[in-house]
């Protein structure tokens, strides 16, 4: 039988890794988090759907303008911002009238 060499340590860190399928984050915009938490979160791919909980304009002001500058989106949907990374897009068609 020939020997071979198995690196389970390394196995355990890319299983662990967080990187890989993106996710929809559902959080709260309170002021809350650090803004640099939802910059992260975005520039791993994911998108976040943030309920908001106050003024938008001063809760977004933290990382707005460093998400759009990376190429992401954000949306204001009812009582909610969306955020998106680099790449996806937000489909409104069917919120137009007909």
């Amino acid at each position: 039988m020939s020997e071979f060499d198995l690196d389970l340590r390394g196995a355990e860190e890319q299983l662990e890794s967080d990187e890989g399928t993106p996710e929809i984050v559902l959080g709260v915009l309170d002021g809350s988090t650090d803004p640099a938490e939802w910059v992260e979160t975005v520039e791993n791919g994911n998108a976040l759907c943030l309920a908001i909980d106050g003024d938008l304009n001063r809760l977004a002001s933290g990382f707005a303008r460093e998400v759009k500058d990376a190429g992401g989106t954000l949306m204001r949907f009812r009582g909610f911002l969306i955020v998106t990374p680099d790449g996806v897009s937000i489909d409104t068609d069917r919120l137009r009238r007909t």
